[in-house]
């Protein structure tokens, strides 16, 4: 009997749960997702409109911008007949070819596509004054209108305004099925939008007409717009009584109707996303040390920057060309990096300085990014490795953790190393990496709102800067002044909270209390930011080895070696620029006793000998950082030693020659 009543309460349970489950609310819809193998079917000879969003994953705005987003998709869900609402994640690697071809420079873009376009097209922008979903929903509107008649979407119907005349008409005919007349005033989008939510709906019409005729709407009865006139199929008509005159009330009125229902329409059919390898990858979670910076973050950063961020500008010059360059510049004297990036910057500074040109393509930097003329000793990965930013999802952190990261290890360095830009045009200059982060964000960042945020910052105060250490502790206070911003936003990351830092646990020595308020100890701040984003703090774990230019290690024992050779990345660096310089500074002497009570001696020993190593087969494989190997270089100069035989042959040959001639021609007479 308990078991019976157990089963029975069960049950029970579940019953109510069900219920429970049907009674909640259903969430927004959501719009298509479209991918780099679908968009291209999903626009071309369409039936019906389209209103695409290229968002980015990593981008905030984007994030917060989401929900709205789906309840639009949500609201005008009946009208995807004639118009459809699409998304596309130009952060998704696979997509960012398809962002490139369609000109996506920001983040979130809307662009309208019309239907039964037979060739390939990048759509109309918007042109709206705000995001607001009723904004967006009128834009739709607008955007329909401007279809020609040939080109108009079959399932639309006519969206202009009928005239008294027509109206008067239909009094005298007998139809069978309900005609709904919306009278408003110019400017009201409420007919139109009516007649685009029955557009589903049989045994119905809906018309709308313009509030012009006064002596007609006395006579209908008509004393405020909008209002709804009916004309039911039996020949009787009259004014809807609502109580609100909102788009909602006459649309929910009219689909209430007797007789009026749902028609029976096939699901939208879309392209199906081909299932692929990487798609069904599980990204499995990196352990990591807060503490620690990850060389991983850095150069997934510098991938995406310089291979998917920039790839949006088919072509860099004037103000661009300039920061770019400024940009390169500064990364090649000042990232602490492993020696292939390293020298990959270098590389690609010399190739920028040595082009007397006021336009570059894109593809041309990316060629040498990609090391198209397989140039030895030069490498950046092409995936995507998150640290120390990863994020709970896919969307959260990543990217623009990352490009906190960068900029603040280069404001570090650059407080480090004060002589680092000498002969760059860049030296003395306290807010140059500042000023080039501006710049840079302004220019090609994404997220077009966090951009002009950080503008806002930099006008305030960007100016106060004197010193080096002044632009370390900058960066430092307005990143927490939008960790403030952003805190409870939905682009926070549950996982990982916007908090002042460094937190307590990180650096205790940085807070302070004064009166019971908490106060910042900014030296030692500084201290912390010196220590933190100095090479000593690095860690080389989740980094990709190198093979050659092309190809990506992949093996646990490749991986270790790598990383064995390659601890020290940047000593060999420093080393050049102290022999340059023939001076050590004090800030040198500082990061040398950080890195000396951070690093065991037997480690740093054998760091440089591997490093020795490693530099001696680099040159072995290299001449002259352009990619001849020693039987290249033996080969030429075998034939330099044969052509100079050659020509030496040649010449005494014709001058032996010359001399018999003239003895032969030219005696003299005895």
């Amino acid at each position: 009997a308990r078991a019976a009543l157990g089963r029975v309460s069960r049950a029970g349970a579940l019953l109510g749960r069900r219920v429970a489950r049907e009674r909640r609310p259903a969430p927004p819809r959501p719009a298509p997702v479209l991918a780099a193998g679908t968009v291209r079917r999903a626009l071309l000879n369409s039936s019906a409109a389209w209103v695409v969003q290229f968002y980015s994953s990593s981008c905030g705005h984007c994030v917060a911008f989401a929900p709205t987003w789906r309840a639009l998709a949500g609201d005008v869900k009946d009208w995807e007949s004639a118009i459809r609402i699409g998304v596309l994640d130009c952060g998704e690697e696979e997509n960012y070819e398809t962002c490139k071809e369609y000109g996506i420079h920001y983040y979130p873009t809307f662009r309208y596509f019309k239907a039964f376009t037979k060739q390939f097209t990048t759509g109309e922008n918007y042109k709206g004054a705000d995001r607001e979903l009723q904004t967006v929903r009128q834009m739709m509107i607008d955007f329909l209108q401007n279809h020609s008649q040939e080109l108009r979407p079959p399932a639309c119907p006519p969206l202009d305004p009928v005239s008294s005349s027509d109206i008067t008409s239909l009094f005298d005919k007998s139809s069978p099925h309900y005609t709904a007349i919306v009278f408003e005033s110019n400017s009201s989008y409420v007919g139109r939008e009516v007649i685009l939510d029955l557009i589903q709906y049989e045994n119905i019409v809906v018309k709308r007409a313009l509030n012009f005729d006064k002596p007609f709407l006395e006579k209908l009865g008509i004393t405020s717009v909008p209002s709804c006139y009916l004309l039911h199929p039996n020949g009787s008509h009259g004014l809807i009584n609502i109580l609100k005159p909102l788009r909602s009330f006459f649309s929910s009125y009219l689909k209430s109707l007797p007789g009026v229902r749902k028609k029976l329409l096939l699901p939208l059919q879309l392209p199906v996303k081909e299932n692929k390898e990487e798609n069904t990858e599980i990204k499995v979670w990196k352990e990591f040390d807060k503490s620690k910076l990850y060389m991983a973050d850095l150069e997934s950063g510098l991938h995406y920057l310089l291979r998917v961020e920039l790839a949006t500008h088919k072509t860099l010059e004037g103000a661009e060309l300039k920061t770019f360059k400024d940009f390169v510049t500064v990364s090649a004297k000042l990232f602490p990096g492993r020696q292939p990036v390293v020298k990959l910057l270098e590389t690609l500074q010399e190739w920028l300085v040595s082009l007397p040109l006021d336009k570059i393509p894109y593809d041309a930097i990316l060629d040498l990014v990609n090391n198209k003329m397989r140039i030895s000793g030069i490498f950046l990965t092409k995936r995507i490795q998150w640290v120390g930013c990863q994020g709970s999802r896919p969307e959260l952190r990543g990217y623009t953790c990352s490009l906190w990261k960068l900029f603040h290890t280069l404001t570090v360095q650059a407080a480090l190393q004060p002589k680092a830009l000498i002969n760059t045009g860049l030296e003395d200059n306290p807010q140059i990496v500042l000023q080039i982060m501006r710049r840079y964000i302004h220019h090609f960042f994404g997220c077009k709102a966090c951009a002009q945020h950080f503008e806002e910052m930099a006008k305030e105060s960007m100016d106060s800067v004197k010193t080096l250490d002044k632009a370390v502790l900058w960066l430092w206070e307005k990143h927490n002044i939008v960790n403030n911003r952003l805190a409870g936003d939905l682009s926070e990351d549950p996982k990982f909270p916007k908090v002042q830092w460094p937190t307590p646990d990180l650096c205790p020595a940085c807070h302070e209390e004064i009166k019971g308020l908490h106060s910042w100890n900014e030296d030692q701040v500084l201290q912390f930011m010196k220590y933190h984003y100095n090479n000593g703090n690095i860690l080389y774990k989740y980094t990709d080895g190198q093979t050659d230019s092309s190809e990506v290690e992949h093996g646990d024992r490749r991986e270790t070696k790598d990383k064995s050779l390659l601890k020290k990345p940047s000593g060999n660096r420093e080393n050049k620029i102290l022999d340059q310089e023939n001076v050590l500074d004090s800030e040198s002497r500082v990061l040398d006793k950080l890195i000396a009570n951070h690093s065991p001696v037997k480690d740093r020993g054998k760091s440089a000998v591997e490093s020795a190593d490693h530099k001696e087969t680099k040159q072995s494989v290299s001449f002259l950082g352009i990619g001849f190997s020693n039987i290249d270089m033996s080969l030429c100069v075998v034939l330099y030693v044969a052509s100079s035989l050659f020509l030496m042959i040649m010449y005494f040959f014709f001058r032996m020659r010359s001399k018999r001639w003239k003895v032969k021609y030219y005696r003299s007479s005895v």
